[in-house]
């Protein structure tokens, strides 16, 4: 089964310091969709493993959450393309899970459901904790330079940033990258 995670806020969706609180609030980033819809396509399962601590500070319940994900769904479902499964934490940094990352525990519980390892899987986020939430698991840890990381853009990968990140101007390049690797060689 070949998949790819991905972090929602400033990867699929605009990011905001204010946290997305109703379907109202969620717009996905240009391309982002299409991107997903790509992969889908491409023969990929697509899985979100996402920090809401907005559940843990009572700005949003889950009935709010549901109601998010309804939207961004339906909105990709429209493109041709769809998210198999979607991973939350509910928890703020002070809770100390093991599911908030950087902490690995969403990958994890997307490796124990669907029986899978993680070794080498393909993990998109914007973020640092995204990044070493990917190699505390074992995936490859994919930038996009959206969201929280757009200030990024042209520079060099920072040394904070665990070895071996890859970097990707946005969702739809790093499925232009990914895609080049699995293109069957002509004869």
């Amino acid at each position: 089964m070949k998949i790819v995670i991905l972090d929602r806020d400033g990867t699929i969706n605009q990011d905001s310091d204010e946290y997305i609180k109703s379907p109202e609030e969620w717009f996905a980033l240009p391309g982002a969709l299409e991107a997903i819809s790509r992969l889908n396509h491409a023969g990929f399962h697509v899985l979100v493993a996402t920090n809401q601590s907005g559940l843990g500070r009572g700005l949003l319940d889950v009935a709010s959450l549901n109601a998010i994900h309804k939207r961004m769904l339906k909105q990709l479902a429209a493109v041709g393309g769809r998210i198999d499964a979607i991973f939350y934490c509910p928890h703020t940094p002070a809770d100390a899970c093991t599911c908030r990352k950087p902490m690995p525990g969403l990958i994890d519980q997307i490796a124990e459901r669907f029986g899978l390892s993680m070794q080498g899987v393909p993990f998109v986020g914007d973020t640092l904790t995204d990044m070493q939430a990917a190699v505390a698991s074992g995936c490859t840890p994919h930038l996009v330079l959206t969201g929280k990381s757009e200030s990024l853009k042209g520079l060099a990968l920072p040394p904070s940033f665990p070895s071996g990140t890859q970097m990707h101007a946005d969702l739809n390049a790093f499925v232009d990258v990914l895609l080049r690797k699995f293109v069957e060689p002509t004869l």
